[in-house]
C-alpha cells in the first residue's frame, strides 16, 4: 500500500468574502449550528441581516448570545412565500438562502430564490414532507434520481441568472471535488499526457483513457460515544432525520459501461439521463464490498445519494448521441457502530424509526474519525482511494459546535458560499460544475490529513470458496462482485 499525505494547519482566518445583503439560514441543527462559525469566520456581512428560520429552539442559545435573529417556524408549502419574501427583500442587493433543513423542497425555495433574485445553496435535494413514504408513487418516483431530475428540469426551464448551488454538502458535495483531484493523480500515475481538462466531456474522456470502471464513495465512521447506546434510540453522528430518511428510500448506483449484468432486482427510470439503476429495495438493508485505509476491507450500506446519479452522469461520454462510457458509482456507507445498531434494530421493528433519536456532539464522542473519500477503481494500478481522515480530536481544535462528520460538511457549505459569491451569475449548478481546485483550496483547512492511497484490494479479496457462489473472476470489479447478498 503506497500513501502520501498532507495536512493543513489552521492559523489566522482569511477573509474569503464579503456580503452586505441579507443572509436567511433555514435549520438550524447539528449543520446550521457547525456553520454558523465558519460563516462568521471567513465572510464578513452584516449581523442585522442574518436570521435563523427553525421549527425548533434547540439551537436558540447560541444565537442570542451572538445578538443574532431566530424565527421560530416551520417553512412549509404554504407559507415559504410569505415568511421569506420581506427578509431576502430587504437589501442592499441581492439576499441568499443558506437551506440546510429537512422537510423543504429544494426545487420550489430555489425557484422562489430565483424569482427574487438571490442567491440560494443547500447540500441536498430535499422534497416536502411525505414523498419518501406515499405508496401512491412507483419506486421511481421516490428515488434521488426523481428529485435531482426535477432540479434538472427547472435548470432547462429557468437557465443562467443568479448562482444558485445544489447539493455541497460533503456527500453530496465534497466528493465530486476529490473524484477529480483523484482522477488526475491517477492519470498522472498511469503516465498520462494529458492537459488539465476544461469541459465536461474533456473529464469524462480522461476518466475512460484512465481505465477508471468505477468509483464508490467510500466512508468509515469510527467515531465512538462515550455512553452505549440504550435501546429504543437512533444514534447516530448526523441528521437522524435525513439519514433514515435515505435509509428508506430505494438504494440506487450510477450504472456504468462495463457491467455486465444487473442485479435481479435491478430497475432503469423510464425519464431522464439514464444514467443511474435502482434496486426494488431500500439502501439500508443493502451491502455492499469496499475499502478504506484505516478500516481497510468492509461490507458498507448503499444508502442512495445524489451524488452516485450525479458523479456516474458527469462523466458520462456520449457519441453520436449513444453512451460510450460512463463509470459505476455509489456510496458505500459504513457509519458509527451507534448508528449500525441503529439499523439494525430500526430493520427489525420493520423499518420504524424509534421513538427518540440523539446525535453524538462533539461532547459525546470519545474517539474516531470520519475517514471519507472516493474510491476509484479498475485502472492499470487496480485502486486509488483519495479522501479525508479528520478525527473527533482535530475537528473539536479547529471548529465549535460539530463532530468530525459535521466539519466536512459544513467546510463544505463554506467553500460553496464563497464559490458562489465569486461566480454570481452561473445559474443552477451542481457540485460536479464547480471549481474543484478553489473549492478544496478553501476547504482542506477544515479536512484533517487528506490522503491519496492505492491498494490491491478487490471485490474478491479473500473470498476462497468456503461457500458456493457466483462470482466474475475474469473482472473483479463487476458490480455482481461488489454486492453482499
Amino acid at each position: 500500500m503506497k500513501m502520501h499525505a498532507t495536512t493543513e494547519v489552521a492559523g489566522a482566518w482569511p477573509l474569503h468574502a464579503r456580503f452586505d445583503g441579507p443572509i436567511v439560514m433555514i435549520g438550524f441543527g447539528s449543520i446550521g449550528r457547525g456553520t454558523l462559525p465558519l460563516l462568521e469566520r471567513h465572510i464578513a456581512f452584516d449581523r442585522k441581516k442574518f436570521v435563523v428560520i427553525a421549527p425548533d429552539d434547540e439551537g436558540r442559545g447560541l444565537l442570542d448570545d451572538r445578538q443574532l435573529r431566530f424565527i421560530h417556524k416551520a417553512i412549509t408549502r404554504e407559507n415559504y412565500r410569505d415568511v421569506l419574501t420581506p427578509l431576502l427583500a430587504a437589501g442592499p442587493g441581492r439576499g441568499m438562502v443558506v437551506n440546510v433543513s429537512v422537510d423543504t423542497s429544494s426545487v420550489d425555495l430555489m425557484a422562489f430564490a430565483k424569482d427574487l433574485d438571490a442567491f440560494y445553496i443547500d447540500t441536498v435535494i430535499e422534497p416536502w414532507p411525505g414523498l419518501y413514504t406515499d405508496r401512491k408513487l412507483s419506486i421511481s418516483q421516490r428515488s434521488n434520481y426523481a428529485l435531482r431530475e426535477g432540479l434538472l428540469e427547472l435548470r432547462r426551464r429557468r437557465p443562467g441568472g443568479v448562482t444558485a448551488v445544489s447539493c455541497c454538502g460533503a456527500n453530496p458535495g465534497m466528493v465530486s471535488w476529490f473524484v477529480k483531484r483523484a482522477l488526475l493523480d491517477v492519470a498522472a500515475a498511469i503516465d498520462l499526457e494529458v492537459e488539465a481538462p476544461k469541459t465536461r466531456d474533456d473529464w469524462a474522456r480522461l476518466m475512460q483513457r484512465a481505465g477508471v470502471k468505477g468509483i464508490h464513495i467510500a466512508e468509515r465512521d469510527t467515531q465512538r460515544a462515550r455512553d452505549p447506546k440504550p435501546r429504543g434510540v437512533f444514534v447516530n453522528t448526523w441528521s437522524v432525520e435525513g439519514f433514515c430518511a435515505e435509509g428508506l428510500q430505494p438504494s440506487e448506483l450510477g450504472w456504468g459501461t462495463h457491467e455486465k449484468i444487473m442485479p435481479a432486482n435491478a430497475r432503469r427510470h423510464d425519464f431522464g439521463c439514464d444514467a443511474a439503476i435502482y434496486l426494488t429495495q431500500p439502501g439500508a438493508s443493502t451491502r455492499v464490498r469496499s475499502w478504506t485505509p484505516t478500516a481497510q476491507s468492509q461490507h458498507a450500506f448503499m444508502i442512495t445519494h445524489n451524488e452516485s446519479i450525479s458523479i456516474a452522469d458527469y462523466f458520462t461520454l456520449r457519441e453520436n448521441d449513444n453512451v460510450v462510457y460512463r463509470p459505476t458509482c455509489h456510496y458505500a456507507y459504513h457509519p458509527c457502530d451507534d448508528a449500525v445498531l441503529s439499523l439494525h434494530e430500526m430493520a427489525g421493528a420493520a423499518w420504524q424509526t424509534q421513538p427518540e433519536w440523539k446525535i453524538l456532539g462533539e461532547r459525546d464522542i470519545v474517539d474516531g474519525m470520519d475517514e471519507l473519500g472516493v474510491l476509484l477503481y479498475g485502472h492499470a494500478h487496480n485502486a486509488y482511494w483519495y479522501g479525508s481522515q479528520l478525527s473527533i480530536e482535530e475537528a473539536r481544535q479547529l471548529a465549535p459546535y460539530q463532530n468530525a462528520t459535521g466539519l466536512q460538511v459544513t467546510s463544505a457549505v463554506l467553500a460553496g458560499i464563497v464559490w458562489m459569491l465569486e461566480n454570481p451569475d452561473r445559474g443552477i449548478v451542481e457540485a460536479d460544475e464547480m471549481d474543484f481546485r478553489r473549492c478544496l483550496e478553501i476547504q482542506r483547512p477544515y479536512l484533517g490529513p487528506v490522503v491519496g492511497c492505492y491498494t490491491d484490494w478487490t471485490p474478491l479479496h479473500r473470498r476462497d470458496g468456503l461457500f458456493p457462489e457466483a462470482v466474475d473472476r475474469n473482472d473483479p470489479w463487476q458490480f455482481t462482485n461488489v454486492m453482499v447478498r
